[in-house]
């Protein structure tokens, strides 16, 4: 069993249904389909208003191309130091908005904070020569695998009110912290003060589709022009419909996330019981951090258990990432392998 990240997990069967069905007629290409004009709807139905949807094949699409629509060249975009726009997307943000500055805060448990965002603004010079604030960016869930409570959303929302800025929130993993919040999605958005959602179904299920949701319509004014000059304008956009149909029918995609993020908290219960080990972050969503001993972390790789050592090759802290199709029994024999 691989732990290493849910997107080595395959895809659900009712996506890989709902695929070969898409492809049994002909239909207009770039979105110009019914299926992407009912994907459209029912983003309208979930999140209870009014969008703006680009469906895009990457996660790095899916952020790259929603800064751009909130940033100038000459931005700045304020996120965490760990954040995937910072650490993952190998410059994507930049390359897009044509060279926005990604200026990095620290925070505890991966997340940013309200009066730490207050502070670095309220230092910024508005001279010349310096990037201006154009964005702040939050991931839901973090890279660290902890979630922004909605009240700590609404403070940065409000921080980004207060110096006209916009809010982006990168939802990678936005079902699992759904999931654990227990809200609804526009409680978890809009309602909370975020302009634009990259809203992910890949590492939950998908082969590959990600949605950029714009709440503040208003943004999306030429950003399917930075869709298609970036070379993500799918001309067989059916095809990414045809998964987020899928995805959002049967409630598939709370059913997914529910999973993983039950795996990843019977996995964390049986870790934390073994002597020497310990949690780096709180286990919020579907992935966990922590250290093991080394005999433990040996006998596992030996044994073909696939996961991450997060700092280095020698290094104890592993990163364990659950998926929609976690087996009990993995999670149990990974256990009791790291028990022996």
């Amino acid at each position: 069993m691989n732990f290493a990240s849910d997107n080595t997990a395959g895809v659900s069967p009712e996506i890989l249904e709902a695929l070969c069905a898409a492809n049994d007629e002909c239909a207009m290409p770039y979105g110009n389909d019914a299926l992407t004009e009912k994907v459209q709807n029912r983003f309208n139905d979930l999140f209870d208003c009014e969008t703006h949807v680009l469906l895009v094949p990457t996660g790095t699409a899916a952020n790259a191309i929603a800064l751009a629509a909130l940033s100038p060249p000459h931005g700045s975009i304020y996120c965490h130091r760990d954040s995937h726009i910072n650490c993952d997307e190998c410059g994507a943000p930049e390359f897009f908005t044509g060279g926005a500055k990604l200026v990095t805060l620290p925070g505890a448990n991966g997340k940013l904070h309200a009066g730490e965002l207050d502070s670095a603004l309220a230092a910024t010079s508005f001279a010349v020569h310096h990037t201006q604030p154009a964005a702040i960016s939050i991931s839901q869930a973090s890279e660290a695998g902890t979630i922004y409570g909605l009240g700590e959303i609404h403070q940065i929302g409000d921080v980004a009110k207060e110096y006209n800025l916009h809010l982006h929130m990168d939802g990678a993993r936005f079902t699992n912290a759904l999931c654990t919040i227990g809200c609804s999605p526009a409680e978890m958005t809009w309602k909370a003060g975020v302009d634009v959602l990259s809203f992910g179904a890949t590492k939950n299920g998908a082969m590959s589709a990600e949605a950029i949701i714009f709440f503040n319509t208003a943004l999306a004014k030429d950003v399917s022009f930075k869709r298609k000059r970036g070379g993500h304008l799918f001309s067989k956009m059916r095809y990414l419909a045809a998964q987020w149909d899928a995805f959002l029918s049967n409630d598939l995609w709370l059913k997914n996330a529910r999973h993983a993020n039950a795996m990843a908290q019977k996995l964390k219960e049986g870790l934390d019981s073994i002597p020497g080990s310990e949690l780096y972050y709180p286990v919020e969503a579907n992935e966990i951090f922590i250290s093991l001993p080394q005999e433990s972390l040996e006998r596992l790789e030996k044994a073909g258990y696939g996961f991450y050592r997060w700092q280095d090759p020698t290094s104890p802290l592993i990163r364990l990432v659950t998926a929609f199709n976690t087996k009990e029994s993995d999670v149990d024999g990974f256990i009791n392998t790291a028990r022996l």
